[in-house]
């Protein structure tokens, strides 16, 4: 029965329409209009109207570059560098009589550098372009002259009608039209586009419902007209024309490109928008680069050199004028060699102006290698390979989720070395976001005896007694729990409503009514397990999960959902038996932001209308009739209590509605929802309004969203690292404290400063009606509370009392004014902990963006939701959380990580490391290149700024090339300072990536301090050594090129031996690369000067005839390295001794070996801890501190 009509058991719609006619409201003023004009020709693709208009075929590209724009397109990124632009200029002077070296050897380099950064380009594009290929030639069936033909998505047409089956891609975005269920409805998973694994209700018109098999479409004609392509996933306006008649669409026929057909046979759908029309690909937009303050330092350094280099020709050629100058004078030569009398301009003495001008030209390009030509493309390759060790750092790998760490980006793995503030999203960053039912009020009775994280810290806060209550409750929950198996979504224990035990409750009828609205108000879709029978729920949130499995295992238990009916096994209170009940689904009032609610209109087998209910309390409470609030204080109080236990709580509502009452909504109901308008949504919530009210309350519910595991010991070691840490959540004040206390973010005795805008003066002004001064008082009351608070900061201050600030959503508001920020943030910064309850996704970006700007330090914000994406592209490091909110998070951040406790190794172990590294690395390219490029200012100055030179071209070109530039990369990517055990041992050490102790511009200065010491003493010493040397048997002294090839030889065992006393941490590939770089010059040496002498130049067999034979050469190096390396060991020795740095403490104490001596390491690191500091082991030491002073006081 392929293409039969399918006849199946339906999980049916959600969304339900109501039959009736369409409403086109306003619709002439879009479909059609500006933004509205695309016309599709439905199964006519070539239709001769459709030949004017050339839509985007499907075929999609998303690499950077084409064949024909790879070239001009890579080398304006790569010149966009000043210092490639610099080096192009050079290698351009090469060519002319300027040039001190060969135009070859200048330009091999650049093209190497240039090359190498454009093939990683290359490889990179070329991974996409093979992503594009496959996702190109997937095939779909496609109707062509009667039958569906296999069709690559490529050659898709706006106007096609394809067929896509079970488990297969959307090739384009659809129209849905028709499924293989009957009333054409189908399910469609989006992970590929916001991350959400739960499924989707998708509908067709009921108008092309009945097109259920191929041959239909034979005939089939129809005239879609809708919005233009836009990047809104969300929304969709448009209408179809079939026959004479038209209907409105909207999103619920909108079938996504890149989303998968899921539970579902097949579906029939024309494609309106392909290729880069799509919506997915609409939103393809590159996330805001980011760039760390590391490499916009290493700018700034680079620019510094520059100017040095100026600085430099800039002498060399004013002198070199004026010696100029003086060579003829009075009849006398004073350089006679280079003949004045008959030279060139370049050394004409009547012309000396001109000459120093061209000699500053040849002075720019010989300093030429102060500034690293391989550097940006070093720092690359160390980048990439310190991600890989990140993501396949097993540590950090989430077995449960089969789940690794996955740097998205390597520009900032220096920047996790350099974090000052973490902000936090709390549901499913600092919580897991898998919800528990564990208790609820029904009634005005509170059932359920679990314990939460929260209370367990509670208890621990106010006592020893009520820990020990907390103790004998768990022990009996372990019992309960032993005699049933648990549950997931379900850790409820109470005997007097489980097992059936409800109907002997006083409020049986309205325990009754509480279960079956649980079992019946949500959009969630049963899936049965063919092999154990046991149902399944497919739901929107974690919290409609738990609330459906919570109804099942209390005896309510859905199981079928069709187009118009719910089905329960429910507990028939008069029998005691499990009977099957039908209730008939009218209509689904959706919920929402701005809602708050969500509720279900039913039928029952009696026939009553019945409105159920659920939603926020603030939103609930006002919707009561007078005779259904007869539990609600009692309610309330139960509600305050579950928020103090930390659990998220909701109320659940329900009236009967008579038959008149809702004949005339659904009327109202259809006819805004069938509207093609704009403000279609608004006009819905407005009709939903009027029936949700005079409600009869039943209870409230309470789920548990638990702590992550190892959050509270993640958040103490980023405390003593020195790390700020706020949360920014949308739960209540009371909510969010409490997980404050859970997580050791608060603790007993830290004061805390309220900030809430629910101040009875403020409620007053709210009752008044004047919304333009209650804002005012809004605002007046919360510089007010600032101002008390900045108060009570500064006495902390001189009591060193730790301060928790605390501020919810309203307050919020009027804190990031412009006018009042500034005071917000000096308080917030003086706080130990920040906690921003009721926050929107809008505040949570703002205030990340705030305390960027306004402190200057890096910031990391840490979200798992869609709510979470402003947070995360506002801070410097974005680290989304692949939880159960979806991927929207993991989308827009430049790493992804599983766990939330997987931030402390991120943070502490790889942050420490790769900001050590870059630091070190970045500072030694920069000495090494200043230690050569002295030498060439020195010799110029020995030869009177001739422009000569005392190399060879070729030991020019290969000094950054091969003879120094692998020993650097490896420091970059395998140095420690100390060992990831000790890094979590003793955070302290990730002070030095905060205060940039090892990046300062005191540490860059003296690194080049130490370049040119090292070229002083190698070019001193070469020349007071060998300047009168005999080195052959002939008695020659030492000419141009031995000179060169031995201070050439000094320079690379000087500076790769200064390279393997700056590591730490020797790896075999280090010793490798630092020995295999020396003993490669001098193989260097011998082949080159084994070749011709046209080729070799002055590097023609001056190691073998000149410089290995003489004993004075070796000695002379191995002098000139001792006495260069001197200065800096006994810099380092006397630092180390006197002055050490966090990481060299810590290698004194294991040196010593004291690593394992508890009394002396928390000697050690009682150094990280301040009254300021949040975590558990500081509350303890505040504890401790307190108990001494009574005892004192005492």
């Amino acid at each position: 029965m392929a293409n039969g009509r399918r006849k199946k058991q339906q999980l049916g719609r959600i969304h339900s329409f109501s039959s009736g006619k369409t409403s086109f409201r306003g619709e002439h003023s879009l479909v059609g209009g500006p933004g509205f004009s695309r016309v599709v020709y439905c199964n006519d693709p070539e239709a001769y109207e459709a030949l004017p208009v050339k839509y985007t075929g499907n075929h999609v590209r998303t690499t950077k570059y084409t064949i024909a724009t790879f070239l001009p397109k890579s080398l304006f990124e790569q010149f966009r560098r000043a210092a490639n632009v610099y080096f192009l200029l050079c290698a351009i002077l090469s060519f002319t009589p300027l040039s001190p070296y060969s135009a070859v050897s200048t330009v091999l380099p650049l093209v190497v550098v240039i090359g190498a950064t454009m093939g990683k380009e290359i490889v990179e594009d070329w991974r996409r372009k093979r992503q594009d290929i496959e996702m190109n030639n997937r095939k779909v069936k496609a109707h062509r002259g009667g039958i569906f033909y296999d069709t690559r998505w490529m050659d898709l047409k706006v106007g096609d009608i394809v067929k896509v089956e079970r488990d297969e891609f959307f090739p384009a975005d659809l129209i849905l039209l028709s499924s293989s269920y009957e009333d054409a409805i189908c399910y469609v998973e989006t992970t590929n586009l916001d991350g959400e694994t739960n499924l989707k209700l998708k509908q067709g018109l009921e108008a092309t419902s009945s097109f259920q098999d191929d041959f239909r479409f034979q005939n089939f004609k129809a005239l879609v007209r809708c919005e233009d392509p836009n990047a809104n996933l969300y929304s969709f306006i448009g209408s179809l024309e079939l026959g004479e008649e038209q209907y409105p669409l909207s999103p619920q026929q909108l079938l996504l490109r890149d989303s998968k057909l899921r539970n579902t046979d097949y579906i029939f759908g024309v494609v309106v928008f392909t290729g880069h029309d799509t919506k997915v690909m609409q939103n393809s937009t590159p996330p805001p680069s980011k760039r760390s303050k590391i490499e916009r330092r290493t700018d700034k350094i680079v620019y510094f050199l520059f100017a040095v280099l100026v600085l430099m020709s800039l002498i060399g050629s004013i002198i070199f004028g004026i010696d100029t100058s003086k060579d003829l004078g009075n009849g006398w030569m004073t350089r006679w060699y280079l003949r004045p009398d008959d030279t060139t301009i370049y050394y004409d003495p009547k012309r000396a102006g001109i000459a120093a001008i061209l000699q500053f030209l040849t002075d720019l390009m010989l300093y030429s290698y102060l500034i690293p030509i391989s550097l940006y493309v070093s720092i690359e390759i160390v980048k990439v390979l310190q991600s890989v060790f990140i993501n396949q750092d097993v540590q950090m790998y989430y077995e449960e989720a089969d789940k690794p760490a996955h740097a998205r980006t390597s520009n900032l793995n220096e920047e996790l070395g350099e974090v000052d503030t973490i902000l936090s999203d709390k549901t499913g960053t600092l919580t897991c976001n898998s919800m528990e039912f564990i208790k609820c009020s029904i009634a005005g009775i509170s059932y359920g005896c679990g314990v939460t994280e929260v209370e367990k810290a509670l208890a621990t806060r106010k006592g020893s007694s009520l820990s020990q209550e907390v103790t004998e409750i768990e022990g009996h929950l372990e019992e309960a729990k032993e005699e049933k198996p648990s549950v997931k979504g379900f850790n409820f224990v109470d005997e007097r409503i489980m097992n059936g035990s409800w109907i002997n409750e006083p409020h049986a009828d309205v325990i009754q009514n509480f279960l079956r609205l649980l079992a019946i108000c949500h959009t969630a879709i049963p899936e049965i397990d063919e092999e154990t029978g046991r149902t399944s729920y497919e739901a929107e949130s974690p919290d409609e999960a738990a609330f459906v499995i919570a109804a099942r295992e209390l005896g309510f238990e859905f199981y079928e959902r069709t187009q118009k009916s719910i089905s329960l096994h429910e507990l028939d209170p008069v029998s005691g038996k499990t009977i099957d009940s039908s209730y008939k689904l009218l209509n689904v009032l959706e919920f929402s932001s701005s809602r708050k609610r969500m509720s279900v209109i039913v039928r029952t087998e009696e026939g009553k209308l019945l409105l159920l209910c659920k939603g926020a309390d603030s939103v609930m409470f006002e919707r009561l009739a007078k005779h259904g609030q007869e539990f609600a204080e009692q309610t309330k109080v139960h509600i305050n209590e579950y928020a103090d236990a930390g659990l998220r709580t909701m109320v659940l509502a329900y009236r009967e509605i008579d038959e008149e009452e809702y004949v005339a909504f659904n009327e109202e109901f259809t006819q805004a929802k069938n509207s093609v308008s704009a403000d279609r949504d608004e006009m819905v919530e407005s009709v939903a309004e009027k029936i949700e009210k005079d409600l009869i309350l039943l209870g409230s519910t309470a789920v548990e969203d638990k702590l992550q595991s190892g959050v509270p010991e993640c958040i103490d070691k980023l405390a003593q690292a020195g790390i700020k840490i706020w949360v920014l959540t949308g739960d209540k004040m009371e909510t969010a404290i409490n997980i404050g206390y859970a997580c050791s973010l608060l603790r007993q005795g830290m004061k805390q400063i309220l900030i809430n805008s629910e101040t009875p003066e403020n409620k007053a002004f709210e009752k008044s009606g004047e919304s333009s001064a209650a804002a005012e008082a809004f605002k007046a009351s919360v510089i007010r509370q600032i101002n008390e608070g900045k108060e009570l900061l500064a006495a902390s201050n001189e009591s060193l009392e730790a301060l928790a600030l605390i501020i919810d959503g309203k307050s919020l508001t009027h804190a990031l004014e412009d006018d009042v920020k500034d005071i917000f943030l000096e308080l917030a910064i003086g706080c130990a902990s920040v906690i921003c309850c009721r926050s929107s996704p809008k505040q949570k970006a703002l205030v990340t963006r705030l305390v960027k700007i306004k402190t200057g330090m890096t910031t990391l914000a840490i979200g798992d939701g869609a709510n979470d994406v402003g947070m995360l592209q506002e801070a410097d490091i974005g680290i989304g959380i692949s939880g159960v909110e979806g991927m929207q998070a993991v989308m827009s951040s430049d790493i992804a990580i599983a766990q939330f406790r997987f931030l402390e190794r991120l943070l502490l172990v790889h942050g420490h490391w790769c900001y050590r590294r870059m630091s070190t690395m970045i500072s030694y390219f920069f000495y090494k290149n200043i230690a050569f490029g002295f030498t060439l200012f020195f010799f110029e100055a020995y030869a009177s700024f001739s422009g000569q030179t005392e190399y060879n071209d070729w030991y020019l070109s290969f000094y950054n090339v091969f003879f120094t530039s692998l020993p650097v990369i490896a420091l970059g990517v395998f140095d420690q300072d100390v060992s990831a055990q000790l890094c979590l041992k003793f955070p302290l050490l990730y002070q030095e990536g905060v205060q940039n102790l090892l990046f300062s511009w005191s540490r860059i200065l003296g690194w080049a301090l130490n370049g040119v010491l090292s070229a002083t003493v190698i070019f001193f010493f070469c020349i007071q050594a060998m300047e009168y040397q005999t080195f052959r048997k002939g008695g020659e002294i030492v000419g141009l090129e031995t000179l060169g090839t031995a201070m050439y030889t000094c320079v690379v065992w000087v500076v790769n031996c200064q390279m393997a006393l700056s590591i730490n941490y020797f790896t075999y590939i280090q010793h490798l690369f630092i020995w295999a770089s020396i003993i490669f010059w001098y193989i260097f040496l011998l082949a080159y000067g084994a070749m011709d002498p046209y080729i070799s130049t002055t590097a023609y067999q001056v190691f073998i005839e000149a410089c290995a034979p003489a004993p004075s050469f070796w000695l002379l190096t191995l002098f000139v390295l001792i006495s260069s390396l001197l200065p800096y060991f006994l810099y380092s020795a006397i630092q180390m001794r006197f002055f050490p740095l966090h990481h060299q403490m810590i290698q004194w104490i294991l040196a010593d070996g004291q690593s394992d001596d508890p009394e002396f390491c928390a000697m050690v690191r009682q150094r990280s801890l301040r009254p300021t500091t949040v975590g558990f082991t500081a509350r303890f030491e505040s504890k401790s501190q307190h108990s001494r002073e009574q005892l004192e006081y005492l």
